[in-house]
């Protein structure tokens, strides 16, 4: 399951000769990793980041933890979708277990660990999770919640719904972050290469690679020194016709 400062030299160069395949969305990294099969309901390439594995995250207790948390950080609305079997008991982006049954949610750029609130805006119905993977890497999705987060707030049976994700200060974390840029996906493992090839001349400073996922295959650009101004200006910069991009916090 998985959910993949200084500034860079951005080179004006047009791409050319690249022919990509964008794999169609069907209801996702670390480098040489490969995650195991899409569900239904999210598309998740490889964890992002490799460290021994933790405990999985205990369910939590919203009358019990929301008093301690304080008030939000932020708050923003968007699409929830929802993973589970095939990712059950495989490792995620930070590195522990994913336990289906356990209230976590993957998230492209809120801190690991960050515990959110989640509220189903048809039914407000509201669950407490913790961020513990990265995705999801469809555009148009802001979260994806584990099967049991789903079911809490009736997510699981419509597969997607609108909510509202409030997220809590996550003590010690780190508030700058190290971000980086993700491209894909791709059918063909060739239009792939021939994109990092590109992008590694017109980024010459940036570190490109090309990997698997489960449903194809990504490249990534990480700036030298991983700063969210540098991974933003990238990002907005590609204007790619043919593969969707996502800004996505590493840690």
């Amino acid at each position: 399951m998985k959910r993949v400062a200084a500034y860079v030299v951005l080179s004006l160069a047009t791409l050319t000769g690249c022919h990509k395949s964008k794999q169609a969305y069907v209801p996702a990294p670390a480098p040489t990793a490969v995650a195991p099969p899409v569900t239904a309901k999210s598309e998740k390439p490889a964890p992002i980041v490799r460290r021994p594995a933790l405990a999985p995250a205990a369910p939590l207790s919203e009358a019990a933890d929301l008093s301690a948390l304080g008030k939000p950080v932020s708050t923003e609305v968007g699409m929830a979708s929802w993973y589970g079997p095939p990712y059950h008991n495989r490792q995620a982006a930070d590195g522990s277990v994913f336990d289906q049954n356990a209230l976590t949610a993957a998230h492209r750029e809120l801190p690991m660990g960050t515990t959110v609130r989640v509220t189903n805006l048809a039914t407000n119905q509201s669950v407490l999770v913790k961020i513990t993977d990265r995705g999801p890497f469809v555009a148009g999705r802001t979260l994806d919640l584990s099967l049991a987060a789903a079911k809490a707030i009736g997510v699981y049976r419509a597969g997607v719904a609108k909510v509202k994700v409030e997220a809590f200060a996550r003590p010690g974390s780190d508030p700058a972050g190290k971000w980086c840029v993700q491209i894909g996906v791709f059918i063909d493992p060739n239009d792939a290469i021939q994109t990092r090839n590109d992008l590694m001349q017109r980024y010459k400073t940036a570190k490109v690679i090309e990997f698997a996922g489960p449903t194809g295959h990504w490249v990534r650009i990480n700036p030298p020194l991983g700063d969210h101004a540098t991974a933003q200006k990238i990002a907005e910069s590609l204007h790619l016709p043919d593969a969707d991009s996502f800004l996505v916090r590493l840690n």
